[in-house]
């Protein structure tokens, strides 16, 4: 029997991480002493590497040092709140039973985001999620969204092929790295960018909460040939 490996984006795709994202991106770019961006804007550039995203935020002309300075103020201020406990990042509705419907269906599960390892790690201990995934894939460990090498990555360890494969995930950065690493994709509808951009994008179903998820992967791995 093959292996299929479901993959799953994090921030918009498993935990609603919008409000810490969006307090640490604007306190980084007021200590940079740049224009602060709208919460629209950057929940639009949610899981690029995180230089990629504030030079996308900042304005024009700004360099590649700036960029690297936005981002670790980032870091700073985002590890600052996760000490003082206020990152709350609450789950999705649905994520326990969805993981616990695919283990029992056979699917192996993985993680790739453009999240650091600890604090996935810090993440999907919180909410009890430790321990249920194979492969856990992070900025840490390769190249940032859409750039395929977090699904190669997480494939290789995993021991799954292409064809048994499927990126689930809220941005059209996830749908651009399965179609870069040649796997199906599932875009999700609560998450950061709008249905329409993810079918554009390429993906092959937009489920609407996580008791889609398992028949759609169903009728993705029985219309593959």
């Amino acid at each position: 029997m093959n292996i299929k490996l479901c993959v799953f984006d994090c921030d918009g795709t498993i935990v609603d991480s919008q409000d810490s994202i969006v307090r640490s991106m604007q306190t980084a770019f007021r200590a940079c002493g740049l224009e602060v961006p709208a919460p629209r804007d950057i929940r639009r550039v949610v899981g690029l590497p995180l230089a990629t995203a504030a030079l996308l935020l900042a304005p024009a002309g700004t360099d590649a040092r700036m960029a690297e300075n936005l981002a670790e103020a980032y870091r700073d201020t985002f590890s600052g709140l996760r000490r003082s406990g206020q990152i709350d990042d609450p789950l999705y509705p649905g994520v326990h039973a969805a993981v616990d419907a695919l283990d029992a269906a056979g699917w192996l599960l993985g993680i790739a985001t453009g999240k650091g390892r600890r604090g996935l790690d810090q993440t999907l201990e919180r909410h009890g999620l430790k321990g249920r995934f194979v492969t856990l894939q992070t900025a840490d460990s390769a190249p940032g969204k859409p750039d395929p090498g977090m699904l190669l990555n997480a494939m290789a360890e995993a021991g799954a092929d292409r064809a048994d494969t499927v990126m689930i995930g809220d941005t059209t950065f996830d749908i651009e790295m399965s179609k870069n690493a040649g796997v199906l994709a599932i875009g999700v509808a609560w998450g950061y960018h709008e249905t329409a951009e993810l079918t554009a994008a390429g993906a092959q179903r937009v489920i609407a909460g996580f008791e889609d998820l398992a028949p759609s992967l169903h009728e993705l791995m029985e219309a593959e040939p």
